[in-house]
């Protein structure tokens, strides 16, 4: 699994505030807090210390802090201890640790199939009518009982 500690081209630091578009040549780690979005083709690593509230799209991202936004990988996603993301994930590889708290659709992508949706690759293998039975039915939760 990737390390929060890695070389960056592009350092948001601790006790920073950003807001806008960054679009980065090279890795870009945040321990500050950033709002807006972020592109790269490399990896992108919010701190334990990072608070980010976007969306992404790179090569790899790695969740230490807290993340608000939708991810989009086209290697991975490591989520871990103590990492917290609040949105949707598309990556072909998925880590999590122990610890980690994230609420959102996850969806598996392949590299052959990275230009289709999932809908389109079960319609292929089952025929138009099968996406129908693959629909996610969310679990309901249970109230605790005081």
């Amino acid at each position: 699994m990737a390390k929060v500690n890695g070389n960056a081209n592009c350092i948001i630091g601790e006790g920073s505030v950003v807001e806008g578009k960054f679009y980065v040549e090279g890795s870009i780690r945040i321990e500050g807090k950033f709002q807006g979005s972020i592109k790269t083709e490399d990896q992108l690593i919010v701190s334990p210390s990072g608070k980010v509230k976007t969306d992404i799209t790179a090569r790899a991202v790695t969740v230490a802090g807290t993340l608000i936004g939708n991810i989009i990988a086209t290697e991975e996603v490591n989520i871990i201890e103590n990492g917290k993301v609040l949105g949707n994930i598309f990556t072909p590889k998925l880590n999590l640790e122990p610890g980690v708290i994230t609420q959102g659709q996850v969806t598996i992508t392949s590299a052959s199939t990275s230009d289709e949706s999932v809908e389109n690759v079960i319609s292929k293998s089952y025929g138009e009518d099968a996406s129908q039975l693959f629909k996610p039915n969310p679990p309901k939760r249970q109230k605790k009982e005081e």
